[in-house]
């Protein structure tokens, strides 16, 4: 395997911060790669859904990488643009790293599945890349995992995250509302896959609901997965995840059915 960092930037950012991406590239043939945004509502990242989600896919036969992006205090569109940066590099270093271009996954969880969406959704936006001297299709997913994200900032918001995210908690700046992707869905999102829990109170399950059925009205096509029991941030739930003392009598399936369907997909 080859494991080591990459830095997303040339320099560290005005509050010394280097955002980096870890590669899990497996030896041998050419394969997908899925490329992970670990939540933590834009003012941390989890390391629950970071390594622990790289190796699963690396069991599965997926290379893998995790982007540790910038959070609070910085703000959009410093965390797009980390993650149009770790993609590119993935592209840029494909021969020699035996990645298959044209299947390049990104997966995100809760903020980190808000940060996948934004760049499947926003990846051809020349504003926001104006300074990046690469062609903007290097930054294109061609397909995403997104476990239970954020996506609205209206009624069923998470809006801490909003409020890393834009800097303000001025629910009125525009930001709030271009950033709420529900309202960004068009046909260039790439064949999505989704899972939420209805229990989940922190970033409710209308976040994924909208965002699916937004999906169908565009004809972008997707695998949806709602699970009744289970709280927010299960990432691969075991016994040290768990937040609180409650059991969990039943399974969570939802990677081994990601890579059914990404297999299908490809």
């Amino acid at each position: 395997m080859f494991n080591k960092k990459f830095n997303l930037l040339k320099e560290a950012t005005e509050y010394g911060f280097m955002p980096y991406m870890e590669t899990y590239i497996l030896d041998g043939k050419k394969r997908p790669i899925v490329v992970i945004f670990p939540g933590g509502g834009y003012g941390m990242v989890s390391e629950r859904e970071a390594e622990r989600i790289a190796m699963a896919y690396n069991a599965a036969g997926f290379h893998a990488a995790v982007v540790y992006y910038c959070v609070e205090p910085h703000t959009h569109p410093l965390p797009i643009q980390n993650a149009a940066n770790a993609v590119a590099m993935l592209r840029e270093n494909a021969e020699k790293w035996n990645i298959d271009t044209d299947k390049v996954i990104v997966c995100g969880f809760s903020a980190g599945g808000h940060l996948a969406a934004s760049l499947s959704a926003l990846w051809n936006d020349s504003e926001i890349f104006s300074e990046h001297e690469i062609e903007l299709a290097m930054h294109k997913p061609n397909a995403q995992i997104l476990s239970y994200p954020v996506i609205t900032s209206g009624e069923f918001a998470h809006k801490d995250s909003f409020k890393n995210l834009t800097g303000t908690d001025d629910e009125s700046n525009h930001l709030w509302s271009s950033l709420s992707l529900e309202r960004r869905i068009t046909d260039i999102i790439p064949p999505t896959f989704l899972w939420h829990t209805y229990e989940d109170i922190c970033v409710p399950v209308e976040n994924t609901l909208m965002y699916a059925a937004g999906l169908r009205r565009v004809g972008v096509p997707f695998e949806l997965h709602i699970f009744e029991k289970g709280e927010h941030g299960l990432s691969r739930v075991s016994d040290e995840l768990i937040w609180s003392k409650r059991k969990f009598e039943r399974e969570y399936p939802w990677l081994s059915l990601s890579v059914d369907w990404l297999n299908q997909l490809f």
